[in-house]
C-alpha cells in the first residue's frame, strides 16, 4: 500500500472525536509520522511508535523483563516518500492495549522504521529509521496533542568488535553455497560459520584436532558466533580447555533460527550441515573426521539445534553437550501440554494464565503477553512464528501454519500431530529407538537450571524420563537454583561450565590422553 497525504491533524483530530461522540465505533488516536529531509528516497517496512510513563529517557523501546510498562502501536507502509507523512492508529494494531485507554500524564514517545522485519529478532538493526524521543508533559489521549514524529536518524552499522591478534588469527570465515538449499529457496543460499582453530596450529602441521560444532540461540548472528569464539580460543590458550577446533555456526533467519533442522518452511538445513558443509571443511582442515571426533553444542534454541542434529544424524556425531534446550517433549513446552484436549498456550483449564519468563521466583511475563506483543512488533521473526517456520506444515499461502490461535491461544490439534511426528524429540526416541538407539547411547548430555527464566527445566526432565526408560545412557544435569542467563557460570567466572563441557568432548575423542597448553607449533 502506497502511503499518501492525510487530512491535517486538526481534521482528523475532529473526525475521530466526532465519531465516538455519536456512537459511530469505537474511539481512535492517530500519531503522525513523517519521513524526514535525512531521508532521501522512499521507504518501506514497519512503522513502529512507542510510547511510555516518565521523561529524560534516550530511546523508548520495550524490554523482555517488564511487559506491558512501553505501549507500541504498528502500521505497515510502503515506499513512504521523502518529506511524506502518514498517520498510524494507535488503537488499531497495538500492545498492551489501545493507546486511547492510557491516563493522562507525563509520557514520552519515538518511532521507528523497521526496514527489514528484524525487530522481532534483533531490535533496531543498521538501514532502520529512528526519530528523536518526544516527550509528552501532562499529555491527555484524544485532546488533539497526539504525538507528532520525524523520521531523523538511521541506524548505522554495526562494528565488529576485534580481538587480540592472536584470536583474530585463528578465526577463520566459511561461506559455503549448498546445493540443498540454493535448489530449495530458488536462489544462492549458504551456510556460514566462523572456525576457531586452536593455539599450536599451523598450515603446515600433521595434528589432527576434535571438532565442536556449536550454534547460538534465539537472537544470535555471526558476529555473536565469532566474538564467542574468540573467547573459547583464549580459554584454550589459557589451558582451561582442550585443544580443539570449534566451528561457530550462525543459525539465523530472517523467519528466526532455523536451527539445523531439516523442514518444510526453512528448507533442509541439516542435510546441508552434514551432507555438504561438514565435508567442505573436512577437507580443508585437520579435523578428526570421524563420529568419535565430532561433537555439537549449543545453548536454548542452539541447545535444541544441536539436540535434535544428534538424534536425526546420530551416526553423523559422537555426542551433543545441549545446554537449556528449547522444548524437546511437547508434553511439556514452556509448562503448557501441547497434546491436552482444548489445549491453549494462554490459559489453563481454570482460567488462570500460564507464564514464560520468570525471575528471582517471580513472573515476569506470561505466554499472552510475549505472543501478542510479538505479533504487533511483526508476525514475523519472533521466537514463537520462529517455532511455526521450523516445526508446522506448509499451508496453502506458502506461509508455516501457525501452531496456536494468536488472539486466544488455541491450539491447533492437527498442526500438532505434525509437530510431534517431524520435531518431537521424546516422541521420535521412543518410536525410532530399535532403530537410533545404537548409535545414540551415552551420546545425550544436557544441562539445564531449575529456575530456568523460561521454565525449559520442564520439558527437560520428561525427556530424561524417556531416555532412562529406553536405557540411553543419557546425562542430564540440574543446576539447582540456576537460571537461562546464568548457568555456564563457576565462581565469577561466566563460561566456566564451558570447560567442563571441552574436557568431557576429549575424554571420548581422545580417551586416557592429557592435554596441556599449547604455546609452540604444531607437529
Amino acid at each position: 500500500m502506497r502511503a499518501r497525504r492525510f487530512l491535517s491533524s486538526s481534521l482528523l483530530i475532529f473526525a475521530v472525536c466526532a465519531a465516538s461522540a455519536f456512537g459511530q465505533g469505537p474511539r481512535h488516536l492517530f500519531s503522525r509520522v513523517t519521513a524526514g529531509p535525512e531521508i532521501t528516497a522512499p521507504v518501506s517496512g514497519r512503522l513502529l511508535i512507542f510510547l511510555k510513563a516518565g521523561e529524560g529517557a534516550k530511546s523508548v523501546d520495550v524490554g523482555e523483563f517488564s511487559p506491558g510498562a512501553v505501549y507500541v502501536a504498528a502500521k505497515e507502509i510502503e515506499r513512504l516518500a521523502p518529506g511524506e507523512s502518514v498517520d498510524v492508529d494507535t488503537d488499531g494494531i497495538a500492545y498492551p492495549a489501545p493507546f486511547s485507554e492510557l491516563k493522562a500524564g507525563d509520557y514520552q514517545a519515538q518511532a521507528v522504521l523497521d526496514v527489514g522485519h528484524t525487530y522481532n529478532y534483533s531490535g533496531r538493526t543498521a538501514g532502520d529509521w529512528v526519530s528523536a524521543v518526544v516527550p509528552l508533559a501532562g499529555w491527555n489521549p484524544g485532546t488533539g496533542t497526539e504525538p507528532e514524529l520525524t523520521l531523523t536518524s538511521k541506524v548505522p552499522e554495526r562494528a565488529m568488535p576485534k580481538g587480540r591478534a592472536a584470536e583474530e588469527a585463528a578465526a577463520h570465515l566459511e561461506r559455503m553455497r549448498s546445493k540443498a538449499l540454493t535448489a530449495f529457496w530458488g536462489r544462492p543460499t549458504y551456510v556460514r560459520a566462523w572456525v576457531i582453530l586452536p593455539p599450536g596450529y599451523v598450515a603446515q602441521g600433521k595434528t589432527r584436532y576434535p571438532t565442536v560444532y556449536w550454534t547460538h540461540g534465539f537472537g544470535g548472528d555471526l558476529d555473536y558466533a565469532k566474538v564467542t569464539g574468540e573467547r573459547i580460543y583464549k580459554r584454550e590458550a589459557e589451558g582451561k580447555m582442550p585443544p580443539m577446533i570449534w566451528v561457530m555456526l550462525d543459525e539465523s533467519l530472517p523467519t528466526g533460527t532455523h536451527e539445523f533442522a531439516d523442514s518444510v518452511n526453512d528448507g533442509p538445513w541439516g542435510e546441508a550441515l552434514t551432507k555438504e558443509f561438514i565435508p567442505h571443511l573436512e577437507a580443508k582442515y585437520r579435523m578428526d573426521a570421524k563420529p568419535s571426533g565430532r561433537f555439537l553444542q549449543g545453548h536454548s534454541s542452539g541447545g535444541w539445534a544441536t539436540l535434535q542434529l544428534q538424534v536425526n544424524y546420530p551416526r553423523v556425531f559422537g555426542g551433543t553437550w545441549s545446554t537449556s534446550p528449547d522444548p524437546s517433549d511437547f508434553h511439556d513446552f514452556t509448562g503448557v501440554d501441547l497434546y491436552a484436549p482444548h489445549a491453549n498456550v494462554y490459559r489453563r483449564a481454570d482460567g488462570t494464565p500460564y507464564p514464560l519468563v520468570r525471575a528471582n521466583g517471580k513472573v515476569i511475563e506470561t505466554y499472552e503477553q510475549f505472543a501478542k506483543l510479538e505479533h504487533v512488533l511483526g508476525p514475523y521473526g519472533g521466537q514463537m512464528a520462529s517455532f511455526n517456520w521450523v516445526f508446522s506444515p506448509r499451508g496453502k499461502d506458502g506461509r508455516p501454519l501457525e501452531m496456536f490461535n494468536w488472539q486466544t491461544g488455541d491450539v491447533d490439534p492437527a498442526v500438532m500431530a505434525y509437530w510431534r511426528e517431524h520435531y518431537d524429540l521424546a516422541h521420535i526416541c521412543k518410536t525410532d529407538w530399535a532403530k537410533r538407539g545404537r548409535y545414540l547411547k551415552g551420546k545425550i548430555h544436557v544441562w539445564v537450571g531449575t529456575a530456568d527464566t523460561f521454565y525449559l527445566d520442564g520439558s527437560a526432565h520428561k525427556l530424561d524420563a524417556v531416555l532412562k526408560g529406553l536405557h540411553a545412557d543419557a546425562h542430564f544435569t540440574f543446576l539447582p537454583g540456576r537460571t537461562h542467563g546464568n548457568l555456564y557460570t563457576v565462581g565469577n567466572d561466566r563460561m566456566g561450565l564451558m570447560d567442563e563441557i571441552a574436557k568431557q568432548m576429549w575424554a571420548v575423542a581422545r580417551p586416557g590422553k592429557t592435554w596441556k597448553k599449547q604455546a609452540g607449533g604444531d607437529e
